[in-house]
């Protein structure tokens, strides 16, 4: 069902990092972007992917992680992704990308979570370092970075409390938590029946 994938569908930030992801698995999950719907049918969106160990140690730097745990420095050494898929807009095609980057980062998350993968949507990024990095021209810009790999931390989703706080947190077990707004709360109006 696709409610129990969306509640799986979590944002990881803590991988095994010795559980590789598969080139082709790779490819499959960039499928899933390259058959959801773009504005206008313009299909701007191109894909930079990395299951290598060494380069992914090169990307990590260019990453960031986990604003609102601000004693935390992103994944250590053996919690980090095993693979990043780059998303990219190529101004070529068209000057600006809209919400493309968002569905097709959706349905990528969506796709490895159904092969039980785990991963987080990154937009803090140092952009101009991951483009020297991974030599990527400038006609392309860098919209987000997707970190895969096989989750290695629980993500609980729960109900935000009293306070109306919205900020996830870690408890002392390395739970991580995700308050989420009631559904009354986010509906704003209905209308028929």
């Amino acid at each position: 069902m696709l409610k129990d994938l969306i509640r799986k569908n979590r944002s990881y930030r803590r991988f095994d990092q010795t559980v590789p992801v598969a080139l082709d698995t790779l490819r499959e999950i960039v499928d899933l972007a390259r058959l959801s719907a773009s504005g206008s049918n313009l299909q701007p969106l191109k894909y930079v992917l990395s299951c290598d160990p060494d380069l992914n140690a090169r990307v990590f730097p260019h990453t960031r992680w986990a604003g609102y745990l601000k004693d935390w420095k992103g994944p250590a050494e053996g919690e980090r992704p095993a693979a990043y898929v780059v998303i990219l807009g190529d101004r070529e095609i068209r000057p600006e990308f809209g919400c493309d980057h968002g569905i097709a980062a959706q349905s990528m998350m969506l796709g490895a979570a159904e092969q039980g993968l785990g991963g987080c949507m990154l937009g803090a990024l140092d952009r101009q370092g991951l483009r020297e990095t991974l030599e990527i021209p400038e006609r392309y810009e860098i919209l987000l970075v997707l970190a895969l790999g096989k989750p290695a931390e629980e993500v609980v989703l729960e109900d935000v409390g009293p306070d109306g706080d919205v900020k996830y947190y870690r408890d002392e077990d390395g739970v991580h938590h995700v308050p989420k707004r009631p559904l009354d709360e986010v509906v704003l109006k209905t209308f028929g029946s």
